[in-house]
C-alpha cells in the first residue's frame, strides 16, 4: 500500500520527535545534565561521578554541577550509582554507574567514588578518558575508588585499592592520585579537619588557592603514607577536637596533606594532571572555601588558571541541605530526578 506524501512526512516527524523525547527523558532518569549559562566555562563539559556509600556524593555532586553551570558557564553531567531492579539511587550498590559514556565529550572528570566493581564496559570509559590525558579531580574516598572481589579476570582487577600487579601496586588511587586507602588519621565521626592554608608558604600564590582562606570540614583527616615526589602538596590539614568549626586544632597530632596535584600517565596514553583532596563529604561542602577549592581546581586543570579570581561566585544554586555522612544514612527511594 502506498501512503500520501503528507502522511509520510507526518510519520517521519513523529519518529524524530520520539527519538528526541526519548533522549531528553534520560536526563533525570539515569543522569542529570545542565547546560552552561554565560561564563568563562562556556563550551567546556565537566562530568561529575557520584558513587560512595558514606559521604553522600549523590548530594554534593549535583550541587557542584549546578554551581559550575549556573555561576561559571560549564556544561555539567552528573552520574549516579543506580540499582537496576528499582532505578533508585543506591550508594551502596557498587556495580552500576550508567552514563559513563558521557566522558567521551568531557573535558574534566570529578569523582567521589569508593570500592566500586563496575562492569568492564563501564570502566573502559574511565580508562579511555584517562588515556586521552584529560584532567581528573578525586575527592575523599576516590583514593580507594575500586575494589574488585568477584570478577578477578577483569582487566581492571589491578585497579583495586590494594592491587599488587607490577606498575599498579595499590591500585587506581595510587597510580592516578598518588595514594590509596591508609587509615583514619583523625578519629572518625568525632574529629573534624582544619585546613592549614598557610602551611606551604611557596603555595600561597597557587591559582587553586586563590581566594581560599579558611576551610573546616566535619570529616576527619585521612592518613597519607607516601605521596610520590611528583605530587605537589597545596594544603595540609590538622585534626580538630570536635566536629564543629569552633573546635580547637589538636596540635599534638601530626599534620597530613589534604589537597595536592599530581601528573599521571597510563601505559599507552597521553600525560594528564590530577587534583586530589581527602576532604569532600556533602556536609563539608557547606564551607564556601571548600567549594572554592574544587571550582578553582577545575579552572586550573582546564588551563584557565588566569581566570581564577578571589571573588568568583561560590553561591549555591537553590537549596542545599546535606545529609550527615555515615553508612546507610542515604535517603531511600530516591530517583535521579529527585536530586535535580
Amino acid at each position: 500500500m502506498k501512503f500520501p506524501f503528507s502522511i509520510k512526512i507526518a510519520a517521519l516527524l513523529v519518529l524524530l520527535l520520539g527519538v528526541h523525547c526519548g533522549g531528553f527523558a534520560q536526563n533525570g532518569v539515569t543522569f542529570l545534565q545542565y547546560e552552561g549559562k554565560e561564563g568563562p566555562g562556556k563550551g567546556k563539559h565537566i562530568v561529575l561521578v557520584a558513587g560512595d556509600d558514606e559521604y553522600r556524593s549523590e548530594e554534593s555532586m549535583p550541587m557542584l554541577a549546578k554551581l559550575l553551570s549556573e555561576r561559571h558557564g560549564f556544561k555539567t553531567t552528573v552520574l549516579f550509582p543506580i540499582e537496576p531492579s528499582t532505578g533508585n539511587v543506591v550508594p551502596n550498590y557498587q556495580n552500576n554507574i550508567p552514563g559513563l559514556e558521557h566522558l567521551k565529550t568531557a573535558d574534566l572528570m570529578i569523582m567521589l567514588i569508593r570500592f566500586r566493581e563496575l562492569p568492564d564496559e563501564q570502566t573502559k570509559h574511565i580508562e579511555d578518558f584517562l588515556k586521552a590525558g584529560k584532567p581528573i579531580i578525586g575527592l575523599r574516598t576516590s583514593t580507594h575508588a575500586f575494589a574488585y572481589q568477584k570478577n578477578k579476570t577483569s582487566p581492571y582487577f589491578k585497579w583495586s585499592w590494594n592491587g599488587k600487579e607490577a606498575d599498579w601496586e595499590k591500585g587506581f588511587g595510587k597510580v592516578i592520585f598518588g595514594e590509596t586507602w591508609v587509615n583514619h588519621h583523625g578519629i572518625h565521626a568525632k574529629e573534624g579537619c582544619r585546613a592549614l592554608i598557610d602551611g606551604v608558604q611557596e603555595m600561597n600564590d597557587h591559582p587553586i588557592l586563590r581566594g581560599v582562606n579558611d576551610i573546616w570540614v566535619p570529616e576527619d583527616v585521612y592518613g597519607i603514607q607516601g605521596l610520590p615526589q611528583n605530587a605537589t602538596v597545596l594544603v595540609h590539614g590538622q585534626s580538630t577536637a570536635g566536629m564543629n568549626d569552633k573546635a580547637p586544632v589538636m596540635w599534638e597530632k601530626s599534620v597530613m596533606p589534604i589537597a595536592w596535584t599530581k601528573p599521571y600517565q597510563l601505559d599507552g596514553g597521553k600525560p594528564g594532571m590530577a587534583f586530589a583532596s581527602t576532604m569532600g563529604s556533602s556536609m563539608g561542602f557547606q564551607s564556601e572555601d571548600m567549594r572554592r577549592l574544587v571550582v578553582n581546581a577545575s579552572f586550573y586543570l582546564l588551563g584557565m588558571g588566569e581566570r581564577i579570581t578571589p571573588d568568583l561566585s561560590m553561591e549555591i544554586v537553590g537549596d542545599y541541605k546535606p545529609t550527615m555522612f555515615g553508612f546507610d544514612t542515604f535517603r531511600k527511594g530516591m530517583k535521579v530526578a529527585d536530586f535535580k
